[in-house]
């Protein structure tokens, strides 16, 4: 009945197909110690408890703990790029040009801080976590006041948008504030999101609500806690500005509150960034870019090499399988994949209607803007490969007709890269090592199983990781909920008899696979339920569960009972089920 599938993707996506290319360990609330999750392959990495130092424990000796002391230099991005000759935040079409200076428009008060990320501000900005809680902080931070150094920027780009060129977009309500070097040698760029008008705003008003902000916020940090290559948010500022949105699209106008978010990533720098120059015919800005791009970003490639296009598209086309894997090994929707939103590093950005997976279903989609499913879960990594054949469209004019050729041979290689990287993440997930010939099918058995039952993708393999061999052999998962749910299926013993037989073939001990297991399968991910009750919350001006999501979510991996409590890892709410998200922000 069950025929063995070599590739994953039977399960992963459904009815899609690539088209041919031309232990129960609780910690209290902030006692919560993070395993090892930078890298999700890395599933035997373990950290001692005597050794580990927390995220959340850095040291402030050298930490600013005055902001006149932070600054900022935008002075290598308008070195290499020429600057819009029209100043102002006028909507309009621009030319020849990567950025277009502008002003941020504060927020009119009160600010409040809702929300701040000790690991950002700390470990990545070297500032005193203190000093968030400042009037000053909620100037810098919401685009009322500017840091030393900057030159406020918003960046022109283009994008595909579900399938059609969509022209000039660029950057509508964010400012890129400069380039920060923190003590660590890393250099990060500062945007604020929501922070008003700019040359690209078209008709919006520049603005973010306090809905889009607190979900964009939670899922960055989450996110990065997760092991997924990511932006990252220092800061949460809201307001009582009024913010007319149509959440919708129904006509049904509601007014909202603004708020801004303080983000931070290595570039900000888009395929969209690359699309709009060889689209406008603009070759001698797309050469000095993509230039910058690689010398800044990528450097194990020779400036020099005549093959220097050729060797940056195969690293983005092998990253980009691996950010669409890592997405579908943690159940990630990110509901949007324009190529405007398709990072040249390959981390995740621009949150928006995004959604965590609860039942198993490949075509599951966040987006209730996307009403034929284009961006559904199951259809990420055929999107992948749609961004990456517009990313080669984009190099064309830079790239001889050999080149041209070879890269496409480099693009038919992404359905083997995805294959070979969530086939390995979904075998950490069960906890396999070694590789045998029926690991393919036993992973695709389970899922299809999953989506019969519409199993908890996330719960299904925490379960799994948490129960042992002994209540494996009995089948006995007494409170574990989502297993119960599984073991409903009529094949599901099979597929356990199955599994159990691959388990004792392993050198390993039962303990030790079970640590494996829960140091790749999160207890805990941010479902819109959640965000939608810290939401609810948030636009009370109670930030409780803002911070509590916040603390939870950046240790993913262990369980708490302060998100025990909460219900976190129970069966969802029946009215999670009628929650909608959409592009509206």
């Amino acid at each position: 009945m069950w025929s063995r599938y070599n590739m994953l993707i039977f399960a992963l996506v459904a009815a899609t197909s690539f088209p041919p290319v031309h232990v129960l360990e609780f910690c209290t609330d902030r006692d919560c110690h993070s395993d090892s999750h930078d890298n999700m392959a890395s599933s035997t990495s373990q950290l001692s408890e005597n050794t580990f130092k927390s995220r959340w424990n850095i040291s402030v000796s050298n930490l600013m703990q005055d902001l006149d002391k932070f600054r900022v230099s935008c002075k290598k991005l308008i070195e290499a790029f020429p600057i819009d000759e029209v100043d102002g935040n006028s909507a309009r079409s621009v030319k020849n040009c990567i950025f277009s200076r502008s002003i941020p428009t504060p927020l009119k008060g009160p600010l409040r801080l809702a929300a701040a990320s000790k690991e950002v501000i700390e470990g990545i900005l070297d500032l005193d976590v203190a000093v968030t809680w400042s009037d000053d902080f909620l100037h810098y931070a919401s685009g009322g006041r500017l840091a030393p150094g900057s030159v406020p920027l918003a960046h022109r780009y283009g994008g595909h948008q579900f399938g059609y060129w969509a022209g000039q977009l660029g950057d509508g309500r964010a400012h890129s504030l400069g380039q920060y070097t923190n003590r660590k040698g890393e250099v990060w760029e500062l945007q604020l999101k929501g922070s008003g008008k700019t040359p690209y705003s078209r008709s919006g008003d520049g603005r973010a609500v306090i809905r889009s902000s607190v979900r964009e916020f939670l899922c960055s940090e989450a996110m990065h806690s997760l092991g997924v290559p990511t932006s990252r948010a220092a800061s949460l500022i809201v307001s009582d500005e009024p913010v007319v949105r149509d959440q919708f699209y129904n006509g049904n106008m509601k007014t909202e509150r603004g708020a801004v978010v303080l983000r931070l990533a290595k570039s900000w720098f888009r395929i969209g960034s690359l699309e709009i120059l060889s689209q406008s015919g603009e070759i001698d800005l797309l050469r000095k870019l993509l230039f910058f791009v690689i010398e800044e970003h990528f450097p194990s490639i020779n400036s020099d090499d005549p093959d220097k296009y050729l060797v940056f598209y195969s690293t983005v086309v092998n990253e980009t399988a691996h950010l669409i894997a890592q997405w579908m090994s943690v159940g990630f929707a990110h509901g949007v994949c324009n190529t405007d939103n398709f990072s040249l590093l390959s981390i995740t950005i621009d949150y928006g209607p995004f959604g965590f997976m609860e039942s198993y279903n490949p075509n599951f989609v966040p987006n209730t803007s996307d009403d034929e499913g284009r961006y559904s879960i199951g259809a990420q990594a055929n999107v992948g490969l749609f961004n990456l054949e517009k990313l080669l469209t984009a190099l064309g004019p830079l790239l001889s007709n050999k080149q041209q050729s070879e890269a496409k041979y480099i693009l038919k290689g992404y359905v083997d890269i995805y294959h070979m990287r969530i086939h390995q993440l979904f075998k950490a997930k069960l906890g396999l090592l070694g590789e045998e010939e029926d690991d393919g099918h036993l992973i695709a058995f389970l899922l299809k199983i999953m989506e019969d039952t519409q199993s908890d993708f996330t719960m299904t393999f925490r379960q799994l990781s948490e129960v042992s061999a002994q209540q494996l052999h009995s089948r006995s998962f007494t409170q574990m909920w989502a297993l119960e749910d599984l073991s409903s299926h009529k094949l599901f013993f099979d597929w356990l008899s199955m599994y159990q037989h691959r388990l004792i073939g392993q050198d390993d001990s039962d303990l030790d696979r079970q640590q494996r297991m829960k140091n790749v399968n999160p207890r805990y991910v941010l479902r819109n339920w959640m965000a939608e009750s810290a939401i609810s919350k948030a636009e009370m001006n109670d930030f409780s569960e803002v911070e509590m999501l916040h603390y939870i979510l950046s240790f993913p991996f262990v369980t708490q009972e302060t998100a025990e409590e909460a219900g976190y890892a129970a069966r969802p709410p029946l009215w999670a089920k009628r929650l909608k998200v959409s592009c509206s922000s």
